[in-house]
């Protein structure tokens, strides 16, 4: 019997495995647009990497608002697949698409409106708040593609497909390297040009998820116009998740405001730091990735056995993947700084920060495979009281940094301290069978 439950527990893992193993590498290449977006433009001044620092952390919390529908759409195809109905999962990926169209335009709307003054909440000084400006302003044109590419990927892991995201998002990554290289550098376009190659990358990435998508609804002989109906459902799924997407995203963006009030230097190093505490995060989200299309085709097909079992295994992967990504940004820290600055002031104040970088991935790595787990179980009301719950907590210890004039330090402890709360309240439903419900939901 031991050596049936370990043979099973290997087949698992290769399951597990073969959908997070090239999610690894997409969602690794995905944060690239902002890691070449950091490195080119920590070579044109101090000021421009603060710019990109107020106005990425603004699109960061526009685009992180419509995760759901890479999450909703991602769970709520796995669950039609794993109940059989293979028609519905292609419509609900198309209606996917047309919900993130309308999310961009929305984005647009909102932050064509808004942007200056939220921009000049950082409380940053002029010449980083001019940079920001143009920076939000012409990565605005590529927020829509932004959406039906989240969409799409939702809808190809939902179909337990990570291979087709991965080639799709390393061919943009690629192709937006090139063109910042030649707008800023060989062009002269400077900041403008770093968010102009993103802007063509993004659009690209996008057509490319429309096609499959289509391609696939053709062969279930599905329609390919909107479906107010069914977007509204998909959009009811996404409700919770936004709930708590936005009270994650609000978390962050009063990180960098606090880091905006330790003058150009501390908000530099704290942009270079958390670029690559998002670029781990974007790892580790492969094993979540996995939680929510496994998980959710178990629960589908109603087999709860099934899927505590993939949960746990995921559990146990992701702490492993955090401890190692851990330890290597602890050991390396120097090189990686050396990545996107050579600026002495900045170098001291990275390299610090770096440790607790290291320091939060076993927390991260939990939490976000906990995060994952319930997204596919469709726990999504408990996932938004647990963020808000977590946000409170981060907003008490900033307010404490903020009384006691902490250096950075101060900054990061609160942040673990918030991850840690995270990996309490998700850890402490996990071990309930109250996010074990099967079947597929009714909106």
């Amino acid at each position: 019997m031991p050596e049936a439950d370990e043979e099973s527990n290997r087949t698992l893992d290769r399951r597990i495995w073969a959908l997070a193993g090239p999610a690894v590498l997409t969602l690794a290449a995905e944060p690239l647009y902002l890691l070449a977006d950091t490195a080119v433009v920590g070579r044109i001044s101090t000021d421009a990497l603060g710019g990109l620092a107020v106005a990425t952390t603004l699109l960061l919390f526009a685009t992180g608002m419509f995760i759901f529908l890479t999450f909703g759409t991602a769970a709520t195809v796995a669950r039609l697949l794993g109940a059989g109905d293979p028609r519905e999962a292609a419509e609900q990926s198309v209606q996917g698409l047309w919900l993130g169209v309308a999310c961009g335009l929305v984005g647009v709307g909102v932050l064509g409106a808004f942007g200056g003054p939220l921009v000049q909440m950082f409380g940053a000084s002029d010449a980083v708040v001019d940079d920001a400006l143009l920076y939000l302003r012409v990565s605005l044109v590529g927020l829509p593609a932004v959406c039906v590419a989240m969409a799409g990927t939702g809808a190809l892991r939902g179909h337990l497909d990570t291979r087709t995201p991965l080639v799709v998002t390393v061919a943009a990554s690629l192709g937006n390297l090139v063109l910042e290289l030649v707008l800023v550098f060989g062009l002269g376009w400077g900041l403008a040009g770093s968010a102009a190659g993103t802007v063509v990358a993004q659009w690209g990435a996008a057509t490319v998820y429309v096609v499959i998508v289509v391609r696939r609804a053709r062969v279930e002989h599905v329609a390919r116009r909107p479906d107010p109906g069914r977007i509204r459902r998909l959009a009811v799924v996404g409700r919770d998740l936004f709930v708590r997407t936005v009270a994650l995203r609000g978390a962050f963006t009063a990180a960098t405001f606090l880091a905006a009030r330790r003058g150009a230097a501390g908000l530099a190093a704290y942009q270079i730091a958390f670029q690559w505490w998002s670029f781990l995060a974007y790892v580790l989200d492969a094993l979540e990735a996995s939680a929510q299309s496994l998980v959710g085709r178990a629960l589908g097909a109603r087999d709860r056995v099934l899927a505590r079992r993939t949960a746990g295994r995921i559990l146990g992967w992701s702490l492993g993947l955090g401890t190692l990504l851990g330890v290597a940004t602890v050991v390396l820290r120097g090189p990686i700084t050396t990545l996107f600055t050579d600026q002495a002031d900045i170098v001291r104040l990275v390299g610090a920060s770096l440790v607790w970088v290291g320091l939060m991935q076993p927390l991260s790595g939990l939490a976000f495979a906990l995060d994952g787990i319930l997204v596919g179980a469709g726990d999504q009301r408990f996932l938004a009281g647990a963020m808000v719950g977590s946000l409170v907590v981060l907003l008490g210890l900033a307010w404490a940094v903020t009384a006691s004039d902490t250096a950075l330090w101060g900054l990061w402890s609160a942040l673990t301290v918030f991850m840690a709360s995270r990996v309490l309240t998700l850890g402490w439903r996990y071990l309930t069978p109250r996010w074990e419900r099967t079947g597929v939901p009714a909106a």
